[in-house]
This record gives C-alpha cells, structure tokens and sequence, in this order.
C-alpha cells in the first residue's frame, strides 16, 4: 500500500507533511543513513527525486547503492545510480518511495554525489468537530455577557418603528397641502398672467 493509498483511506486522521531533505556522498564519507528518531510513531518515507554529481566530481563511474536494513540480511546491496560527468551528471528517480532506516553508498567513484528527496512525514490531523470541541473547551461554558453598546432585542426593533413612524409623518404632511395654496411664480410668464387677470 503506498503512502498516496494510505493517507486517502485514513484522511481524516492523518495528514501528510512533506519536507526537502538531501545528502552529500564521497570518497571522505561514502554511506549516509536516513532515519528518524524511535519516537516518531507516525507513518515515514522518503521518497527520493534526483542523484547527481557535484562539479568537482572526476570522469568516472560513480556508483550509488542501497544497503540492506539490517548488517545480517540475506539480501544483497541495490545499486540506484551509475553516473559519469561526460554521459549521465544526473539522474531523475521517480516512483522511489522508501521507508526508513535507509543507508545509501559510494561503492564506485571518489564524488561528490548529491542525493534529493522529499521526508513525507504523517502527522495527526483534527477533524473539524475535533477541533471546534477543543475550542468549547477552552472558551468555557459561560457565555460573556453581552456588550452595553448592543442593545437588547427589543429595544432595536422599537427604534426601528419609531424611525418608520417618523418617515410615515412627514408623507402625511406632504400629501396634505391643499391644491388652493398658490404655487410660487416661476419667471415672467407667470406676472403677465396675474396682470391679465386682474385686467378682466
């Protein structure tokens, strides 16, 4: 089961954490071993993305190998990699998914190599009701009284109706003024008819 399969069949516990990790090897060091402290209790892998050779590295065959998890294991070491800086610098791996403790070795050529992976970690992960459960918690189980700046329920609908009342008033006031009052005069035409009416 890969950990793609895993992590959909168990999302709502666990969630995967992916961090860069890398090593250098040669002729100084030629093992590196990849492993995570015996406390980590979720599910590790590293999954690795390229080997190459560093620019110091000499026009021979570099080989990279994985060693077998324990010294007394009947398997025999898995080469990886060959690299030649004048053929092949780098190599793509892809679909190299391993679960640690991992040893990688320099068992031809004087480096330096450079291995890259991504460390894929599975954490816990809260599921929403979890995590709003956790936050009642903490808040308590009394609620805080409500602020003096908000009123009470009723008393925002009472202001409510009396700016509605208001708006309501001043409609009465104009809808009442009578058609008698006379409209104020509007430029010339309006004296000269006031003029021929007081004529007759």
């Amino acid at each position: 089961m890969s950990l793609t399969d895993s992590a959909d069949a168990d999302s709502r516990s666990e969630k995967p954490v992916s961090l860069i990790w890398g090593c250098e090897l040669s002729s100084k060091q030629d093992s590196y071993t990849f492993q995570v402290p015996e406390e980590w209790r979720c599910e590790q892998q590293l999954a690795l993305r390229t080997i190459c050779l560093g620019e110091m590295a000499e026009d021979e065959f570099h080989v990279v190998e994985i060693m077998p998890a324990e010294e007394g294991d009947a398997h025999a070491p898995v080469p990886v990699c060959t690299l030649k800086p004048s053929v092949l610098p780098m190599a793509t791996m892809v679909g190299v998914e391993l679960t640690p403790p991992v040893t990688f070795h320099l068992r031809a050529g004087s480096g330096p190599v450079y291995i890259s992976g991504q460390h894929v970690s599975m954490v816990p992960n809260l599921t929403w009701d979890e995590e709003e459960e956790g936050e009642e918690e903490d808040s308590g189980e009394e609620e805080p009284p409500e602020s003096p700046e908000k009123p009470p329920k009723g008393q925002a609908t009472k202001k409510g109706n009396a700016a509605k009342k208001r708006r309501l008033e001043k409609e009465d006031e104009l809808n009442s003024i009578s058609p008698e009052d006379p409209l104020p005069s509007k430029g010339r035409g309006a004296s000269r008819g006031r003029k021929a009416a007081a004529k007759k």
